[in-house]
Order: structure tokens, then C-alpha cells, then sequence
């Protein structure tokens, strides 16, 4: 609560590529031999072509870097997501994703996942657009485990990595990560 933004941002980016590149070996791949610079023959491993991330803005948002960090060409699609701060109830205003969305395996990114009801609604969008909920990663900081419930719940086919299951989640991250707290 009392970290400089600096220290903020260094702490949550580090975590941010921890989650991401977890979330990147849970994506399908292929075996292949790379021959390095010095001509000796490697046997390593490839992507396999349609994977994309979708962020959930804003504090989904911060997570893009750390993703185009790990892959710098992979597509990056939107979900603007509000919620009704009285009923809890999440409205959708804005959705962008690749146009073939519904052919690849997409990384969900939403720091703070809190009563669950923002991601449910995210799935559900991309659901509309032809994606499956076995093809979704969901990449989170924190999570509340009664956010993680609501989620399987709805849909038990969506795989869940985060750093930290606890009672309690974070609200403050995007004020403090963009510095607008």
C-alpha cells in the first residue's frame, strides 16, 4: 500500500511475465530442430500458429506488455467491461478482437479477479464470437476463490493461472499501476 509507483509497477510487471510465460506453455506446440549459430543442431520447440491475447481494459492492459514481450507478433484484442458499482452486474461497451478469433487459443488477461462477474462476462463475448471456453486462458494476479468459483462454475472447461488465491483482492491495481490513484 505504501510502494512508490515505481516499486509498484517493477513488482506487478515481474509477475506479469511469471503469469504470462506460464500461460505460454499451456499454448499447443510443435517439436522442431534449430540449428544454432555455430552450425550444432538443437531439438526445441515452436508455437503452433493461432494463439492471441485478449485484454480486459483497463488493468487488463497492463498486462500487454509482458505478453509482447514473450511474443512480439501476437495479436491483442480488447473488451471494455464495466460494472455497476451498487448490483455487481457487468455491461459490455466495447469488443475488438482478430477477425479469427474463433480458430485460436486466446490468453484472457484481467489482473484482479475479484467477484468473477467481469471475466464471465468477457467469456461469454468471446463465446459469441465462435471461441470455445477450452481454447480460453485466463492470466490473473489475484484472484478472490469466490471470483475462481463463479468462473468454473459457468464455465469449468476455462483454465485459470494466477499468482494468489486469497479473500481479499487488490481493487486498487489499475490506479496504481497508470497512476491515476
Amino acid at each position: 500500500r505504501k510502494s512508490s509507483r515505481g516499486d509498484f509497477v517493477f513488482s506487478a510487471d515481474r509477475l506479469i511475465r511469471l503469469v504470462v510465460e506460464e500461460g505460454l506453455n499451456q499454448l499447443p506446440y510443435t517439436e522442431c530442430t534449430v540449428t544454432t549459430p555455430t552450425g550444432h543442431k538443437y531439438e526445441g520447440v515452436r508455437f503452433e500458429k493461432g494463439n492471441c491475447g485478449v485484454s480486459i481494459m483497463r488493468s487488463g492492459e497492463a498486462m500487454e506488455q509482458g505478453l509482447r514481450d514473450c511474443c512480439r507478433s501476437i495479436r491483442i484484442g480488447k473488451i471494455l467491461i464495466q460494472s455497476d458499482e451498487e448490483t455487481q452486474k457487468a455491461k459490455v461497451y466495447y469488443a475488438k478482437f482478430p477477425p479469427d478469433i474463433y480458430r485460436r487459443k486466446v490468453l484472457l488477461m484481467y489482473p484482479i479477479l475479484s467477484t468473477g462477474n467481469t471475466v464471465i462476462e468477457a467469456v461469454k463475448v468471446l463465446v459469441e464470437h465462435g471461441v470455445q471456453p477450452s481454447v480460453i486462458i485466463l492470466l490473473s494476479l489475484f484472484s478472490t476463490p469466490h471470483g475462481a468459483k463463479s468462473i468454473i462454475q459457468e464455465f469449468p472447461e476455462i483454465t485459470i493461472l494466477t499468482t494468489e488465491v486469497h479473500s481479499v483482492a487488490p481493487t486498487h491495481f489499475g490506479q496504481k499501476y497508470f497512476g491515476t490513484d
